[in-house]
This record gives C-alpha cells, structure tokens and sequence, in this order.
C-alpha cells in the first residue's frame, strides 16, 4: 500500500436495523491528486465519506463489513478525532460553519482538532502559518475575518469550511457536494481552488453532483448506483463511455457531445494565484 494513500475494501454500511447504504464497495485514493465519486441521489457517496470520517453514527450509521485503511492504518468505526488525528478531514455537505462565531474563530475551531497537535510553540506556529495559507487561497476570508460567519454569502461559507478543514493540516480531504447550491462563477472559483489544493501535494476525494467538473478535476474517478461501484476508471476515460456521457453529462448538449468531460476555462485553468507551500503537519 503506498504511503499516504486510502484503501476502501468490500465495505458494507447500513442505517437502523435493515437500510443497507453500501454494498461491497471497494476503491483506492493514492496520497496526491484527485479521485472523484459520482452518482444519482442516494447513491451512497455522502455514507461513504462518512464511513472513512468516522461520521457514520450521527446518522444512526455503521459499518457491517469490509475494512478502511489510510496509510497503513485501519480507521474502520474509528472516533472522528482519531481519523483527524491520522490527516483525514471533511466537508461536510451545507458547509455548516459555526454562524454565530467570527470567521477568524471558525479557523481556530478547525485548528483545535490540527493533527500531531501540541501545546506550545509548534502548534500555535503551525496554526499561524495554516492560517495565513487558507488567507492567500480565499482573501475574502481574511478580509471579513471579524464578521459573523453567518453573514457571508452560500460562496464564501463554502470557503470558509474548506479553510477550517485546511487548519486541521490534513493529508487527505474529504470534500462532499462543494458546489452545491453556488452561482457558476463561484463554482468556478472552489474548483480552482481544489486544483491548486491538489497540486500543493495532498490528496483530495470528491463527492460531487456537477459532473462535468468533477471529471475535469479528478485523475480518477468510481460511479455508484444504489450503493455499488458500478464503473471505475480514469475521469478521461469514463467521460468518454456513453453511460457516463448519457447519465452525467447531458446527452443532448452538443458541447458536450463534441467534447465529453469539457470544463469551462475558469475551470480548467483554475484562478492564476502565486504557487504556495506544502501543507504542514
């Protein structure tokens, strides 16, 4: 297994007493770029971030069967914090700040579950420099870093619940339905900034409805259909198979048609930013 990199196999999941969520799923993140998961409402692709977050008994979840393991360590019904701890961190769908509190407060909060933390002066160092890097990837967080979360716009909620994942210093993010509910241009936006995340060296599994730019985004990608995995490939190929076109893209869309997978530039390119470092942990 390579090192860094998630390794799902044969995982059963099941809600209640009966409600099997995932049937026998299997699939593998490697420890840099992007793997993204598609599929119809219900599919299963929201139970299987919280599967791997630890998250699954919020929702009267569990796992009946099969093992997950992030660089070599097995994190199957593990605490949330553990996972953390471990640098796995998701986002959840509906963002979920904490309105009530600051933008700058909201960071901190991720920052408290930061892996290997520590008290003293490494921690409150990495938390600075975490800090200072979600504010060159979203500069409107740093501008409103004193106003009320619950005042910012669908967009920039969205920001700030990718930011406080990123203070946690995790290795892999787990990233559910980012552009749900954004204006296009912001879509634009968040994906950019998920390529630049992706190219600064960590890992990124997304769940996401927009197809067309998941593919674009993502090296790999997994299909599922009622809690299985019913296509697997790279996002090239699948964007090219007719199931994929027909299902996700938009049979009758003659851009589409022309150039399956396309994205549009702001996509493609992402926003030009200065390169940043690597995250630390």
């Amino acid at each position: 297994m390579e090192s860094g990199a998630l390794l799902v196999e044969g995982l059963e999941v099941v809600y209640g007493r009966s409600v099997r969520a995932l049937r026998g799923v299997s699939l593998d993140v490697p420890a840099h770029g992007v793997v993204a998961v598609l599929g119809a409402n219900g599919a299963g692709k929201s139970t299987l971030l919280r599967a791997v977050s630890g998250t699954l008994f919020l929702q009267r979840g569990a796992v009946t069967a099969g093992s997950i393991r992030y660089d070599g360590e097995r994190l199957t019904g593990r605490d949330p914090a553990v996972v953390v701890r471990a640098g796995v961190v998701q986002v959840p769908e509906g963002r979920r700040v904490f309105a009530n509190l600051s933008v700058g407060e909201n960071l901190q909060a991720g920052a408290l579950s930061q892996r290997g933390l520590r008290f003293g002066q490494r921690s409150n160092a990495l938390t600075r420099t975490n800090r200072e890097r979600v504010f060159e990837l979203f500069p409107v967080l740093a501008e409103r870093r004193d106003q009320r979360a619950g005042l910012l716009s669908g967009g920039e909620q969205q920001m700030l619940a990718i930011g406080r994942a990123l203070m946690a210093s995790p290795r892999l993010l787990l990233l559910d339905e980012p552009s749900l509910g954004l204006a296009p241009r912001m879509v634009g936006r968040i994906a950019g900034v998920i390529r630049e995340i992706a190219a600064q060296g960590m890992a990124v599994l997304l769940v996401e409805q927009n197809a067309t730019i998941a593919l674009d985004l993502a090296d790999k990608a997994y299909v599922l259909d009622v809690g299985e995995v019913r296509l697997a490939g790279s996002s090239a190929d699948l964007a090219r198979t007719d199931e994929v076109h027909r299902l996700y893209l938009g049979l009758g869309d003659e851009k589409n048609a022309e150039h399956p997978g396309s994205a549009p530039e702001s996509v493609r390119t992402g926003a030009v930013r200065r390169p940043l470092g690597r995250w630390e942990g």
